[in-house]
């Protein structure tokens, strides 16, 4: 039984599937994997049936009707580990844009040095660690980042950040608390409402890739949701007790 567990959300990741489950799998810390699949016309789903031959009790798959967004994915994925017994809570893409050989970086930053929170960060202390981005991209994501550290006070550098390792506590409060979001704007309430409940946040260096197989999931429509919801969700936060169970 591993202490942890790692989802990742597919859709019409057929390229990358099978590369990462196996990478995940060939490092030395044992991780459980789920994968949260929105019915890939791809044959993802396929793929991962397969391997969970060769990854018995370690490799999990839940699949789902349509492309019901990315915060719903991990919401799903939460609820199924915490009727489980893991402590550490990791969200990871499927593209490898997140490197897995970060991943014990993440656990250890929760698991031994105490925090409830680690994020991968791209943009910690004003660094731009970004590869094969266009530059349009690069600086709407770290101004996005930006914003968000001053319309809500959020001490993060890198407020958008997929890559992260939770506290089991963290999930249970923050999912008690109703996320409301659920595309690119999930990621920054998560970590608001998890700042707020007052858990100790640590963001770890890392260096993005841009994904070289598949098709990117980003859209305007994404990105309007977190400009918009930000304030909304900083001026709710200002009618809102936040209290640890």
């Amino acid at each position: 039984m591993s202490d942890s567990l790692i989802i990742i959300p597919t859709y019409n990741e057929k390229e990358n599937v099978a590369k990462m489950i196996h990478k995940v799998f060939s490092l030395d810390k044992v991780y459980h994997v789920l994968i949260v699949d929105d019915g890939s016309p791809d044959g993802t789903a396929a793929i991962v049936k397969d391997l969970q031959k060769e990854y018995t009790d370690r490799l999990f798959i839940e699949e789902r009707t349509g492309k019901l967004g990315l915060g719903t994915a991990y919401i799903h994925g939460f609820n199924w580990g915490l009727k489980r017994d893991y402590q550490y809570f990791i969200e990871m893409d499927c593209d490898f844009s997140h490197n897995p050989d970060d991943l014990i970086r993440l656990y250890s930053a929760c698991a031994k040095e105490g925090n409830d929170l680690a994020i991968g960060s791209r943009y910690v202390g004003g660094l731009v660690n970004v590869i094969n981005w266009p530059i349009a991209r690069v600086m709407m994501s770290y101004f996005a980042s930006r914003y968000v550290k001053t319309i809500t006070g959020l001490p993060v550098d890198d407020a958008t950040a997929g890559f992260k390792c939770y506290r089991r506590s963290v999930v249970e409060n923050v999912l008690r608390s109703n996320v409301t979001f659920v595309g690119y704007a999930f990621q920054i309430e998560m970590k608001f409402k998890s700042w707020k409940f007052g858990y100790k946040i640590k963001e770890v260096p890392v260096i993005f890739t841009d994904r070289t197989e598949g098709e990117s999931k980003m859209s305007t429509s994404i990105f309007y949701e977190a400009f918009f919801g930000v304030i909304q969700m900083k001026l709710k936060s200002l009618f809102k007790t936040y209290k640890q169970a």
